[in-house]
């Protein structure tokens, strides 16, 4: 196998500090294979690569705006206003997946998803909100753009990722309860930027795998 999956099952990748025996038991079993190879946030063992950036992401042009990217699906778009206007000086440009017309409600501005659209916030953003997924939080840090990211609810890969993001020192929040509204206006005060290196190596990753795989044969 080679996927991100892989890497998270790693025994040297970082985890949750409480155990979800059934997201665990499912990760490990839903797919099995005889030999791993992996992406992470960091190459935690020879098998395990940095993240594949796309070209899109790598081309983009970079530049620091006012605003903020918010890209938390599964949220409702009411639950997202009501925390996110909390914090009234400050300018969100959230992606939703509930809606397929964009629209202004104090100092929200609510977008369908794109791929260009989200690209472009990204890249002129002055941070970055996001689920603890992988892909968007390694194209944020790709971008050296301030992130937080929440991971999901029952979710124990996003858990995973999440503990592997704070360990580098990314800030999480577990949710959008108003008992989190100190930790992200910190967040938005400071201009802490987690520096990463993801060198494009995919035709390397490729020949590896291959060489490997032979091997195996």
């Amino acid at each position: 196998s080679f996927s991100h999956q892989a890497a998270v099952l790693s025994k040297l990748a970082p985890k949750p500090k409480k155990t979800d025996r059934m997201g665990k038991w499912i990760l490990n079993n839903y797919a099995p294979t005889s030999h791993q190879f992996g992406l992470h946030f960091k190459p935690y063992e020879p098998n395990i690569y940095t993240p594949i950036i796309r070209n899109d992401i790598r081309s983009a042009s970079i530049s620091k705006g006012e605003h903020y990217t918010v890209y938390l699906p599964s949220y409702s778009d009411e639950k997202l206003l009501k925390f996110l206007s909390k914090m009234k000086r400050v300018k969100w440009e959230v992606f939703s997946k509930h809606n397929t017309y964009e629209y202004f409600k104090k100092n929200i501005h609510i977008k369908p998803i794109t791929n260009e659209a989200f690209v472009k916030s990204m890249a002129s953003s002055r941070g970055i909100l996001c689920g603890a997924g992988f892909e968007t939080p390694a194209e944020s840090l790709h971008m050296q753009k301030k992130l937080m990211v929440v991971p999901m609810k029952g979710q124990y890969e996003q858990q995973c990722n999440a503990a592997a993001l704070a360990d580098m020192g990314v800030p999480v929040i577990k949710s959008l309860k108003t008992k989190h509204l100190p930790k992200l206006q910190h967040w938005l005060d400071t201009e802490t930027i987690v520096p990463v290196d993801y060198p494009d190596i995919t035709d390397q990753i490729v020949s590896q795998l291959l060489e490997k795989s032979l091997k195996t044969h």
